[in-house]
């Protein structure tokens, strides 16, 4: 009897533990447990919305990139048109002021092509006079007035 009486005592035992835990204890547990599967369930949701705000970030971005690519392009063909513009009119203002330079140097040699006529005009006649003077001033002889025009071509 002992041995039913002792499972007897340990059973009422344990039907007073667990109606104890079932009273006190099991429901703060549930509560908790509760507690921590919303938390988690949130968690996911938390993550979701954050991996589908990063997916959008990562779109934005994309297109943001894709546009940047697209304006620094478009700024550098600005620059480049703007470069050539600038050497075709560097190279204009150089050929204006070429031809400038060469016609200022062609009215410089026309004047010295007139200044050496001139001379030329002015020891012509000097040298005519001279020779002149020189026939008018010996007797006229055809050996002696051959013999004068030589020398004065010589010294022409």
């Amino acid at each position: 009897m002992v041995n039913y009486l002792t499972v007897i005592g340990i059973s009422i035992a344990f039907a007073v533990f667990v109606l104890i835990c079932r009273a006190y204890i099991w429901p703060p547990l549930i509560n908790a447990m509760r507690a921590r599967q919303e938390r988690i369930a949130q968690g996911l949701e938390n993550a979701e919305k954050a991996e589908e705000a990063l997916a959008k970030s990562n779109a934005d971005a994309e297109v943001l990139l894709r546009d940047a690519r697209a304006e620094g392009q478009r700024i550098i063909e600005q620059a480049r048109a703007q470069a050539t513009m600038v050497v075709e009119d560097a190279k204009d203002h150089a050929r204006e002021e070429g031809e400038r330079i060469l016609t200022a140097a062609r009215a410089e040699i026309t004047q010295e092509i007139n200044r050496a006529r001139e001379n030329l005009r002015q020891e012509v006649a000097y040298l005519a006079v001279v020779g002149a003077s020189r026939i008018l001033s010996s007797e006229i002889d055809r050996r002696k007035h051959s013999a004068m025009l030589e020398n004065l071509v010589r010294e022409l």
